[in-house]
């Protein structure tokens, strides 16, 4: 049995926030947070220099599965990661602002 881990509702993230999206491409592109970092889940470890270790991290999935294995991986590795319970699924029902990347309304793909 793992620990829990760190988490926060949609609703709480603060709107200057550094958010990590681990999601796919085409996730992304149908529909973000505004000032998030695109870091697909299967390239992380090869960027993981994006990802500041000054500034507490929230990072971002669909519906939270992917965002926590991103989040135990770096909590593992010093960095002050947490992850965001419901992903985006969550973050669109607590009306948080999204933009997509296609001009058409965002949406959760």
């Amino acid at each position: 049995m793992h620990q829990s881990l760190p988490a926060v509702g949609a609703a709480e993230v603060p709107a200057d926030a550094f958010v990590l999206d681990v999601r796919e491409d085409g996730e992304w592109v149908a529909g973000h947070v505004a000032d998030a970092v695109h870091i697909p889940m299967g390239t992380l470890i090869g960027r993981i220099d994006e990802v500041p270790q000054e500034a507490r991290v929230y990072v971002m999935c669909r519906v939270g599965g992917r965002s926590g294995q991103v989040t135990a991986y770096l909590v593992q590795r010093g960095w002050d990661a947490v992850n965001i319970d419901g992903g985006m699924l969550a973050w669109e029902a607590a009306g948080r602002p999204m933009v997509s990347e296609t001009g058409t309304p965002p949406y959760v793909a």
